[in-house]
């Protein structure tokens, strides 16, 4: 295979697509013969994943990992950002946390110098295993009160040398303004190493943009690449909670409605991604009262922040709509943070969360829990219900739960250990992300509810089809022997 640079995708803004373009541009190296990986230095996210060593990563880069054909690894995000309020993150390096940041602390800190150093070694281990490395962006690449301690953006393209592409999101309008702007704001040596356009979710014919192309061209001098229309069909796992923007919200009728709690923490809400494509089911998320009543099954996800989340839903009237349709024999259930709050009592001694050190929780199971400094992660092997199907998850969470009754649990690990409560169908939680990406479950989930056992299905079978529709719906818009041409003269620079 001819020697390629790593390539880089950046954007104009946040949301422009690079993750799903990063992840597409994975697949086409993947399945050129090539052996990629992805990379993306610093990631702010609640959607996070448990590597098969048992840490921490962005669940950006665990799914472009996949679209790679590899196992994810903490080099592919070496810094990640949780945030547990407005101001305050939750720093994670290589995996591991090493306490809270507040936005200005993180900005304005010199530590960064050290973190940008920490990521750039992450990618030298990283470039040992694979090539070409695919690097992502964050947010704009023109932020110039954020550049200077930028570690992510082109600081770090500089460093790695890496074929640069810039990509716009023309749904949003100005997309001339911001390509230019974007551009025309960064030094000459950065300028240097972008080498092409991307035009993102454009509807329509794309040959009427013929026109626009030549004028961004002649404009900035740097053709563009690709213009790459809208898509809806084509499945591919959210970043993080901006995509919640676009899910269902509402009911409906003649179907098992599904309600996800909507809270203002959320994580990992990726939990549900397997369960919004069975047909049996209507998947909405949530935190409208009278929306959440009308649901046959409720579900209180993860949340980075448990207590406040807990103090959010009683305030809002949430938990009353909970604690009511558990009563009316609906289904409750609880997963991470939500199995948190369907205890009697969450702690915080240590203050981890905030001022906040105790809350009484939703009392539907016979468990307390203490918030912990130390956070368990973990892929989970498991089995589920009465004939053991063996099933798979992972873990991701601060916190220690004490079991206060005898009381079946919901999962046998592979280590003969048990883990979450079931107290019966209709009512269980588990630490367990990912516990609904098993069919088994699914079905056991909706069987009070149907007698239709559904359709065959592999959530990993499924998105191994998707990464391969999203590679071939990507490449015939983009110039891809232009690329490669790019990666190997930028490698021999």
């Amino acid at each position: 295979m001819q020697q390629l640079s790593p390539i880089m995708f950046v954007g104009t803004c946040s949301d422009a697509g690079k993750s799903v373009i990063n992840a597409a541009m994975c697949r086409i190296l993947k399945l050129d013969g090539y052996h990629p990986a992805p990379y993306k230095a610093q990631n702010m996210s609640l959607n996070s994943y448990a590597t098969p060593e048992g840490f921490e990563i962005g669940r950006a880069q665990a799914t472009q990992a996949e679209a790679c054909g590899i196992e994810c690894h903490t080099d592919m995000n070496p810094v990640l950002l949780k945030p547990t309020g407005e101001k305050l993150s939750q720093l994670v390096l290589n995996g591991k946390p090493i306490g809270n940041r507040s936005a200005y602390e993180y900005i304005r800190s010199d530590n960064n110098n050290y973190l940008f150093d920490e990521a750039f070694a992450a990618f030298q281990r990283l470039s040992q295993r694979y090539s070409p490395i695919v690097l992502e962006g964050a947010g704009s690449i023109a932020e110039l009160n954020l550049k200077k301690r930028d570690i992510v953006n082109m600081n770090m393209a500089i460093r790695t040398n890496a074929a640069v592409y810039l990509v716009a999101d023309i749904e949003r309008g100005g997309v001339f303004a911001s390509v230019y702007g974007s551009i025309a704001l960064l030094e000459p040596e950065e300028k240097a190493l972008i080498k092409g356009i991307i035009i993102n979710k454009f509807r329509g014919d794309i040959n009427l943009f013929d026109d626009g192309k030549k004028i961004l061209e002649e404009l900035t001098g740097i053709p563009v690449t690709g213009v790459i229309p809208y898509f809806k069909d084509i499945y591919i796992e959210d970043e993080d909670s901006v995509g919640l923007d676009k899910k269902n919200n509402r009911a409906s009728e003649d179907t098992i409605n599904v309600a996800v709690v909507l809270l203002n923490q959320i994580a990992n809400f990726t939990d549900f991604n397997a369960l919004e494509q069975d047909n049996r089911v209507n998947v909405y998320y949530s935190s409208d009262v009278n929306e959440l009543r009308k649901a046959d099954i409720l579900i209180i996800p993860g949340s980075k922040n448990t207590l406040a989340d807990l103090s959010y839903i009683k305030e809002t009237g949430i938990a009353d709509v909970i604690t009511e349709a558990h009563q009316q024999g609906k289904t409750v259930i609880g997963i991470c943070g939500g199995y948190q709050m369907m205890g009697q009592v969450v702690k915080d001694p240590d203050g981890l969360e905030g001022s906040v050190t105790e809350l009484s929780g939703l009392q539907l199971l016979p468990v307390e829990t203490t918030i912990t400094a130390d956070k368990e992660t973990i892929q989970t092997q498991f089995k589920f219900g009465q004939d053991g199907s063996p099933c798979q998850g992972y873990e991701i969470h601060m916190g220690r739960t004490q079991v206060l009754d005898t009381v079946q649990p919901l999962a046998h690990k592979e280590d003969g250990s048990t883990e979450g409560v079931y107290l019966h169908q209709k009512c269980w939680g588990t630490y367990i992300h990912g516990v609904l990406d098993n069919k088994a479950v699914i079905d056991h989930l909706l069987a009070p509810y149907t007698d239709d056992p559904g359709q065959p299905f592999s959530y990993k079978e499924f998105k191994e089809r998707e990464y391969n529709r999203l590679a071939n719906h990507v490449r015939e818009y983009l110039d891809i022997d232009a690329i490669y041409k790019t990666m190997q003269q930028t490698a021999h620079q």
